[in-house]
C-alpha cells in the first residue's frame, strides 16, 4: 500500500514537473511558441532569450516551485521520512525533460532540480544558488554553470554526510551533463550563446569595439 502511494505521488511530481510554463507563458502572453525561437528550448534561458528578462524570471520562477511542489508531495501526504522528498522530486525534474504535454521534450531541468533542492535543504539550495551565480558571472554561460555547478554542489553536498543527497545529486548532475552534450560542442568551437552580462560577455563586447 505504501508503495503504491509512493508511485502515485511520483506520478503527480512528474505531471506537475511536466507543465511546460515556458510555453504558456510565452504562447498565452506574448503570443510566440518558444519552441521557434532561440534554441528552440523550453527552459529558462531560452524564454530569457525569446520573451525578455521579465516572462524569463516569471518561467525561472515557476520551474523551481514545479521542482519544489513536486518534491514536497510526500510531505504533504504525511510520510516523514525527508529523504522521500529526493526521490519523489526526481519526478518533477524528469517531467521538465520529458513532458507528456508536449510529446516528451522539454527543458534541460536546472531550474526544477534546484527546486528539488530548495524542498529538501534551503540552507544547500542557496549556496548551490551561490555556485551557480558565480559561475554564470565568471563565464557568462548557463550551460557552464549548469555542468560545472552541478559538479561542485555534488562535492559541497558531501560536507553534509549524507549519502542519499550525494547519490541523488549525482545522478541529477549526470542527467544535467547528458541533457547540455550539444552545448559542450558550442562551448569547445566558442560559438556558445552567453547571457548579456558577465565578464565573459564584456569582454567580448568590448574587444569588439
Amino acid at each position: 500500500m505504501v508503495y503504491a502511494e509512493l508511485l502515485l505521488l511520483f506520478v503527480i511530481a512528474y505531471l506537475i514537473g511536466s507543465i511546460p510554463t515556458a510555453l504558456i507563458v510565452g504562447q498565452y502572453f506574448y503570443h510566440k511558441d518558444v519552441r521557434k525561437f532561440g534554441s528552440g528550448n523550453i527552459g529558462t534561458t531560452n524564454a530569457y532569450r525569446v520573451l525578455g528578462p521579465k516572462a524569463g524570471t516569471v518561467v525561472l520562477i515557476l520551474d523551481v516551485l514545479k521542482g519544489t511542489l513536486g518534491a514536497s508531495l510526500p510531505l504533504m501526504a504525511g510520510f516523514s521520512d525527508r529523504h522521500l522528498v529526493l526521490l519523489i522530486g526526481l519526478g518533477a525534474v524528469l517531467g521538465h525533460s520529458f513532458s507528456i504535454y508536449i510529446h516528451f521534450h522539454g527543458g534541460k531541468s536546472v531550474a526544477a532540480s534546484a527546486g528539488l533542492l530548495l524542498a529538501y535543504n534551503p540552507q544547500f539550495f542557496l549556496l548551490a544558488a551561490l555556485i551557480f551565480g558565480t559561475i554564470v558571472f565568471l563565464s557568462s554561460m548557463v550551460s557552464m554553470a549548469s555542468t560545472l555547478g552541478a559538479f561542485l554542489i555534488l562535492l559541497l553536498s558531501l560536507i553534509y554526510h549524507d549519502w542519499i543527497l550525494t547519490t541523488i545529486i549525482a545522478a541529477v548532475a549526470a542527467f544535467l551533463i547528458f541533457r547540455h552534450r550539444s552545448n559542450f560542442k558550442r562551448i569547445f568551437s566558442g560559438t556558445e550563446n552567453l547571457v548579456p552580462f558577465g565578464l565573459v560577455y564584456w569582454y567580448k563586447r568590448n574587444k569588439g569595439q
